[in-house]
């Protein structure tokens, strides 16, 4: 069997990539190493291959411990860096175990991070605290090379945003980034409606947790990048010990070869759903890239080849609105997280950026009307009558307390 090419489709990589291995093992599914150790009859060897691992490198025969290495995750890490279309990629138990050794790996260059508003609320607190010893420049996004210092170690931004679905220009971004490595979480598009390498970004960041995975029962963090950066992530995953299971590798690896058309099918549904609630008149505004006037640098087609399934909606009846529209939910999931083959809503304010700075928020779009919601593969039809009858609860309620 040929090894899958950059040059062929996208939905043939999926397929394909990080499988190359298994047709000189004779096999067609793929096998799960769950080993937590490995034998070591060869000393010298061994030795050798430990301090490879422990320096960022691969093993050279024996993996020698799980945490150093484990050919499930590695696969699966060559697998995602191909439709990325980088060098590398390492795998991490979660999304934040991902953002967390970029920042640490970032720190050997400086202790300074510039970072853009709106991103996702754990990576926010993250920089916020202060826990990594960092310290961070919020910027807009036309004021990056502004807010750059001679010990800038990397720029941080999302787009599409959580959970506005803002969107930045990653040219533009890199221009003024100049020669500080960019970090871009690419969650919300995934690699099969943006590549954010392809536009001189240096790091690519997904929570795995999210479309990756598409089925909510698997958590992961992964960043594409180039041999360097993927080395001091190695390096960080080893001594901080937040590597991914294997199980939880083969999940995702599984599940890669649907990802073009979970994806796209999702897609679809959220266009017609985003339409419907721009004309809904429980709705005061509808953040969606699919819709008219809502891509005003042009970035579909040049960097993006689709909205996605994620739209993000501001509620005529604020807080209180948003609350039964939550409760009143019956085939949708009223729950954190996105990309899951089911359709789930939450409330970004009281959820997931609830630890955001209360002014930063709401500079930010992400206000107490704001609601956002992944759309799954179910019947957009059944989805929207769903959250119509909701909605009219919504109204009714505000209604009778006026």
């Amino acid at each position: 069997m040929a090894h899958p090419s950059a040059t062929m489709s996208l939905e043939t990589q999926a397929v394909h990539a990080g499988r190359e291995v298994l047709h000189e093992q004779g096999i067609h599914a793929m096998p799960i190493d769950l080993s937590s150790t490995y034998p070591l009859h060869d000393l010298a060897t061994g030795g050798q291959s430990l301090e490879s691992l422990a320096m960022g490198g691969l093993p050279i025969g024996s993996p020698v411990y799980a945490r150093l290495f484990n050919p499930t995750v590695a696969r699966y890490e060559q697998a995602l860096a191909q439709l990325e279309g980088a060098e590398e990629a390492v795998a991490f138990s979660s999304g934040m175990a991902a953002v967390t050794a970029s920042l640490m790996a970032a720190k050997q260059r400086g202790n300074h991070v510039v970072a853009v508003r709106p991103l996702y609320g754990g990576t926010d607190h993250l920089l916020d605290s202060g826990m990594l010893g960092l310290e961070v420049t919020w910027a807009e996004a036309d004021g990056i090379a502004a807010a750059i210092r001679p010990d800038t170690a990397m720029i941080l931004i999302e787009t599409p945003a959580n959970p506005t679905l803002a969107m930045l220009d990653l040219e533009a971004v890199v221009r003024q980034a100049h020669r500080v490595p960019v970090l871009v979480d690419n969650t919300f598009a995934t690699p099969i409606l943006q590549n954010p390498l392809r536009h001189g970004v240096t790091l690519v960041l997904h929570s795995a947790t999210k479309f990756l995975g598409g089925h909510g029962d698997v958590l992961a963090g992964l960043v594409a990048t180039n041999q360097d950066w993927a080395t001091e992530l190695r390096k960080v995953r080893v001594i901080t010990g937040n590597v991914l299971h294997p199980f939880a590798a083969y999940l995702l690896h599984r599940g890669l070869p649907t990802l073009p058309l979970r994806v796209r099918a999702q897609q679809e549904g959220a266009r017609v759903l985003a339409e419907r609630l721009s004309r809904h008149p429980a709705v005061s505004a509808v953040h969606f890239p699919g819709l008219a006037g809502q891509d005003p640098k042009g970035l579909m087609g040049r960097q993006m080849k689709g909205p996605g399934s994620l739209i993000a909606f501001d509620l005529v009846g604020g807080f209180e609105a948003a609350a039964t529209v939550m409760a009143e939910v019956k085939l949708m999931t009223p729950a954190v997280s996105l990309g899951s083959v089911d359709t789930l809503i939450q409330h970004p304010a009281a959820l997931t950026h609830r630890v955001v700075d209360a002014a930063a928020r709401e500079h930010s779009g992400v206000s107490q009307s704001l609601m956002r919601l992944s759309v799954g593969l179910e019947s957009p039809d059944d989805l929207w009558a769903d959250l119509e009858q909701a909605l009219v609860k919504a109204m009714a309620r505000a209604a009778a307390h006026a």
